[in-house]
């Protein structure tokens, strides 16, 4: 992906079949399945791709379990069969992973282990692996640092877990691939409307350069999840509020806590909700929160009694109860949960996506999840033909392979998350020193950030720290010793002078205060 190349392209296309705002898992997906199809598809995306909360999920490819217990089925029978599909079209990017709950009463095992026997069933021809219960013994040899006090057994099922900002990229070369125009850095300010109200076009702002663009398109999707009722109301300023986000918050600590390469769910919290124990990247994810807040925000905040609430429910299944202070880092997400009536709670809110079309044609994503990207990229297009007259031709990305597409990976290597481009990284240089980790405690080197720039997109710090590489949502002191040492490559590649490089430092270290105590 080379952004000067996608702005020339901006510059000379009269007029575009589908343009697209919002670079999220949503938008992207979209952008495949319309750019597949042969039409002439523009995404562009504010900030940087999944910079929002397409960047900040538990890291799971699943069918939801908790959605189960809702009563949600056929939300669970649809993501299943999405990472039935997903884990076929990128197993570079999507393992499997099993999960144990301990039970600590007599009809724990039997009760989850029936509920996940319909999971199994549920899954059909796209199951991962077969639920089991299993006994004490084997529960501890599992997870080694299972609080054993009172333990009965447990049950395993598997999932799929992933890379969420890795496998954006990823999508977005993809859609490239398929001859989508991709931008980040690019804001829509404003719709263009026809004489009848129709809309035929975006007033947009390139943020790098300062300079804006009238595009003309037969169709324009919103696909800027917890943003939506911004764009809806710049259709049409009386449009209700549509997007309720429901705020996730995730703590990072040491894998030591966890000491498994497999997973924890605990079925039940202090408030009715699941919580997951995940080791990801030589570490481990404890999430998430289900808060109700009324502003969305592209950097929301952790609340203490969100992290005192997962402290507090995961620690009563570890030997070693973890503490503020071993806390490695934080990251929010923000859910655009899909409004019905104002009675709900947000734990209450399925997770189904919607697609709206207003009268003047704004085509609008609503609510949803990574798991189901594809499905909601498949049902845009399928309504951007309708609303633009476009030819109907029917959707291609059940058997696309998402770009990096690589068989039997080795997920020990952290170089895995590239796929086949994995050769073309450690070559991109000469210097046999390019491919040293720059951190004991991360790993991130310099072939990776010259990869970044010059063919994801990455242009700033955080691009590169925080979603190429994932060392911001990893561990935040030690990311920020390498802040020096990153700046000084980039500002080498990309030209930039000693007030770019102090500009970006200033700007990430005030970012990186969000993602600790």
């Amino acid at each position: 992906m080379n952004r000067t190349k996608s702005l020339s392209k901006i510059t000379s296309n009269k007029e575009w079949d589908i343009v697209i705002i919002g670079g999220g898992a949503s938008g992207i997906g979209t952008a495949i399945d319309s750019a597949s199809r042969g039409h002439k598809t523009l995404l562009i995306e504010k900030y940087d791709f999944s910079k929002g909360t397409s960047s900040r999920s538990t890291k799971l490819i699943h069918g939801g379990v908790r959605y189960l217990q809702n009563g949600d089925v056929s939300l669970v029978i649809e993501a299943l069969k999405e990472r039935g599909i997903l884990r076929s079209n990128a197993p570079h990017l999507v393992k499997d992973l099993s999960f144990v709950i301990p039970s600590y009463d007599w009809w724990s095992s039997p009760f989850y282990g029936i509920g996940l026997k319909i999971y199994d069933m549920m899954s059909g021809d796209f199951g991962i692996g077969t639920s089991t219960i299993i006994d004490k013994e084997e529960t501890e040899k599992l997870i080694p640092n299972v609080n054993k006090k009172g333990l009965k057994g447990g049950v395993i099922y598997f999932d799929g877990q992933f890379d969420d900002s890795r496998m954006a990229i990823s999508l977005a070369q993809t859609a490239e691939n398929y001859g989508a125009t991709i931008i980040n850095y690019f804001e829509a300010i404003d719709l263009i409307k026809s004489s009848d109200n129709s809309i035929s076009g975006l007033r947009t702002r390139d943020l790098l350069k300062n300079r804006t663009h009238e595009i003309k398109s037969k169709v324009i999707i919103n696909a800027t999840g917890v943003f939506s009722d911004s764009v809806m109301k710049m259709d049409n300023q009386k449009s209700l509020k549509m997007i309720q986000p429901s705020q996730g918050v995730h703590i990072v600590l040491e894998k030591k806590f966890l000491n498994s390469d497999h997973a924890i769910m605990v079925p039940h919290t202090t408030d009715g909700r699941v919580l997951f124990a995940v080791p990801w990247h030589k570490y481990v994810i404890l999430g998430t929160t289900d808060t109700t807040v009324n502003t969305a925000k592209i950097e929301p905040q952790a609340l203490n009694e969100e992290i005192d609430f997962i402290i507090s429910n995961a620690g009563k299944y570890m030997t070693t109860k973890p503490k503020k202070k071993d806390i490695k880092s934080i990251f929010v997400g923000l859910r655009p949960l899909a409004r019905i009536d104002n009675s709900q709670t947000t734990k209450e809110i399925s997770r189904h996506h919607k697609i709206n079309i207003s009268t003047s044609g704004l085509i609008s994503i609503l609510g949803g999840k990574w798991t189901t990207y594809r499905k909601i990229g498949e049902d845009a297009t399928n309504s951007a033909e309708i609303v633009g007259g476009l030819k109907r031709i029917p959707s291609k990305t059940k058997k696309i392979k998402i770009h990096g597409y690589k068989l039997n990976p080795n997920f020990d290597d952290p170089l895995y998350i590239y796929g086949s481009d994995k050769n073309k990284i450690l070559n991109i240089s000469s210097n046999r020193d390019s491919n040293r980790s720059l951190s004991k405690e991360l790993f991130i080197t310099k072939n990776q950030i010259l990869w970044a720039i010059r063919y994801e997109m990455a242009i700033t710090l955080e691009d590169i720290l925080a979603r190429r590489t994932r060392c911001l949502f990893l561990n935040v002191v030690e990311t920020e010793k390498l802040v020096d040492e990153v700046l000084s490559i980039m500002a080498k590649e990309l030209k930039k002078d000693g007030s770019w490089m102090e500009q970006q430092k200033l700007s990430f270290l005030s970012l990186s205060k969000k993602y600790k105590l």
